[in-house]
C-alpha cells in the first residue's frame, strides 16, 4: 500500500502539460499562457501627462513666481497638440500627449490661473509629471512570461497590447465514469434499492473547478462487458476517471475489466483515510484514476490526487494545495495505521485558526461534504488528539472565518 506522498508523486510523473491552443481575451482568466507573449505595442504608446496641469518648458520655469500664457490645451482623445513654443504654457490634462518641446508638467496645485495667463508656485523639473513612451514596455519585449496564470491583471496588459486572443496550454478533457446497478440519473424515478449518481456529477463540478472540461458518460453497469465498452470510449479522452468498482467485493470489477484491456495498473490503494482503494492505471500515455464509489472517498481522494494532476497538465508550475496549522477544537481519538484526512470548517480569532471537525465523518456522509473548508490531517502513528492540538490542515478554498481582518 502506497503513502500519500509515493502515490501523488507517481501519478504526477504522468500527467503533463498539455498541447499549445488560444483562448479568447474574456475567455482566458485562469489559464495559464504556454509561450512568452510579447508586446505589440509600446507602453505608453506616446509621451504623455501624468497629472492635470500645465506643459512647460523647464527652462522656461527655472524658479518659482514665473508667470507664462497659455496657448491651447491637450486632453486625451482630442486632436494631438501644436508644438509648444518658447515662453509659453499649454493647458493639458492625466494622458494627454505632451506637446513637442514640453518636457514637464507643472500640476495644477501648484499653478494659479489668471485669464489667459498662468503663474506657478514652483520651479520644473525636466521630466517632471511626464510618463515617457515605451517607459513601461518596449515593443517586442516579453509582457507575459510563459506559464503564467492569467488574471484580472494579465488580462489589462493583454488588451493594452490590442490581443484578443491568449496563447495557453489546451484544457484537458475528462471522462467521468460512474459505476452500479444501484445508480439512477437525478430526474429519474428511484426504485427501492436505488441511489442516485451524486458522484459523477460532484466529481464533474471538481474537474470544472480546476479549469478542465468534464465529460459525464453514461452509468456502467457492475459487469465487465458493459464496464469494458464504456472505458473504451472513455479512454479518447486526455484522463479517465472512474468512481465505483474499485475495491475487493465480488462486483467490484474494474481492476480486472482493465487487465483484460491491457491497461498497466500502476498502484491499488493508499494508507488514507478515507480514500484507501484509490487506483492508478495507464492506457499508453492516458492516465486512469479508479476513485472509490463512496462520496466522501471520492471526493478526498480527487483533492488530494485529482486537482494537482490536473493543474498540471493546464500548465500551472504550482500544483499543491496550501497547508497551514491549524488548532484542533475538540479532542478526536481514531484508529492507528492510516493517515486520516478529516472535514472541518474554520474559525479564525486573530492568528489561530482553530478547526471543527463535522460531526459525521463517515465515508459515505454527503452532508459532510456542504460548506467545508479544510481536511485537518491526522497522523499514521498517534491514536489520541486532546483539544488544541497543532495540526496541519489541507485548504479547500478561503477559509470562512468569524474574524474580520483589519485592513490597515
Amino acid at each position: 500500500m502506497k503513502s500519500i506522498g509515493s502515490a501523488l508523486s507517481e501519478m504526477l510523473e504522468a500527467f503533463h502539460p498539455l498541447s499549445h491552443t488560444t483562448a479568447p481575451l474574456r475567455e482566458a482568466r485562469d489559464r495559464v499562457t504556454c509561450v512568452d507573449v510579447l508586446a505589440q505595442h509600446d507602453l505608453p504608446g506616446f509621451d504623455n501627462s501624468a497629472m492635470d496641469g500645465y506643459a512647460v518648458r523647464s527652462s522656461d520655469v527655472a524658479t518659482a513666481g514665473v508667470t507664462l500664457p497659455v496657448v491651447g490645451e491637450s486632453r486625451a482623445g482630442g486632436e494631438l497638440p501644436a508644438e509648444l513654443s518658447p515662453g509659453s504654457a499649454m493647458r493639458i490634462f492625466t494622458g494627454a500627449p505632451m506637446p513637442a518641446g514640453a518636457d514637464s508638467v507643472i500640476i495644477q496645485e501648484n499653478s494659479e490661473r489668471n485669464g489667459a495667463a498662468v503663474q506657478f508656485l514652483v520651479s520644473a523639473a525636466p521630466g517632471s509629471n511626464v510618463r515617457l513612451r515605451g517607459s513601461d514596455l518596449r515593443r517586442g519585449e516579453v509582457c507575459i512570461p510563459a506559464g503564467t496564470v492569467i488574471d484580472a491583471g494579465a488580462i489589462g496588459m493583454l488588451a493594452s497590447q490590442g490581443l484578443l486572443e491568449v496563447p495557453v496550454h489546451r484544457r484537458p478533457k475528462v471522462a467521468i465514469v460512474a459505476t452500479g446497478d444501484e445508480l439512477r440519473e437525478p430526474g429519474e424515478t428511484l426504485p427501492p434499492g436505488a441511489i442516485y449518481n451524486s458522484n459523477a456529477h460532484a466529481l464533474a463540478a471538481a474537474v470544472e473547478s480546476v479549469g478542465a472540461e468534464a465529460w459525464i458518460l453514461p452509468i456502467a453497469r457492475d459487469n465487465a462487458e458493459d464496464l469494458g465498452k464504456a472505458f473504451n470510449n472513455a479512454f479518447t479522452a486526455d484522463v479517465v476517471v472512474c468512481c465505483g468498482g474499485v475495491s475487493v467485493g465480488e462486483y467490484d470489477l474494474v481492476d480486472t475489466t482493465l487487465q483484460q484491456l491491457g491497461v498497466e495498473l500502476r498502484f491499488h490503494k493508499v494508507a488514507m483515510k478515507p480514500g484507501k482503494p484509490l487506483l492508478f492505471a495507464m492506457r499508453g500515455t492516458t492516465p486512469f484514476v479508479g476513485l472509490p464509489g463512496n462520496p466522501v472517498s471520492s471526493w478526498v481522494a480527487f483533492e488530494l490526487f485529482m486537482r494537482p494532476c490536473l493543474r498540471r497538465m493546464l500548465g500551472h508550475s504550482l500544483v499543491h494545495p496550501r497547508t497551514f496549522r491549524v488548532k484542533l477544537g475538540h479532542s478526536h481519538t481514531r484508529s492507528m495505521g492510516r493517515v486520516e484526512l478529516a472535514r472541518a470548517r474554520l474559525t479564525i480569532d486573530g492568528d489561530t485558526t482553530t478547526a471543527h471537525l463535522i460531526a459525521q465523518q463517515g465515508s459515505g456522509s454527503l452532508p459532510s461534504l456542504v460548506a467545508v473548508d479544510a481536511l485537518v490531517v491526522f497522523p499514521a502513528d498517534q491514536a489520541a488528539f486532546p483539544a488544541g492540538s497543532e495540526l496541519t490542515a489541507v485548504a479547500l478554498h478561503e477559509a470562512r472565518g468569524h474574524a474580520t481582518p483589519a485592513l490597515g
